[in-house]
C-alpha cells in the first residue's frame, strides 16, 4: 500500500514548489502541504510562516526523493 510521507518542510511555499518540481521532473510524485493559517496576510503570501510547509512524496518514492533533495542541499525530515 502506498501512503503519502513527509520529506522536509520549507519556511516558505515557493522553496517547497520548486522542490516539488524537481521531483516530478525526476518521475516522482510530490505535494505541498500547508501546515499554517495565513492569517493577515491573505492566501497569496509567499513569504515565510511559522510552522513552515511540508513536502510530501509517496512511500514508494522516499529514497530517490531523499537523493534528490540532498542534490537541492536540504534537509530530510526525520
Amino acid at each position: 500500500m502506498i501512503t503519502w510521507v513527509k520529506l522536509t518542510n520549507f519556511a516558505t511555499a515557493m522553496e517547497a514548489e520548486f522542490l516539488v518540481q524537481q521531483l516530478e521532473s525526476a518521475g516522482l510524485h510530490g505535494v505541498v502541504r500547508s501546515n499554517d493559517i495565513v492569517g493577515i496576510f491573505g492566501h497569496g503570501f509567499g513569504g515565510p510562516t511559522a510552522r513552515g510547509v511540508d513536502v510530501m512524496v509517496t512511500s514508494d518514492a522516499v529514497d530517490s526523493a531523499k537523493e534528490i533533495l540532498g542534490e537541492y542541499g536540504g534537509r530530510i525530515h526525520e
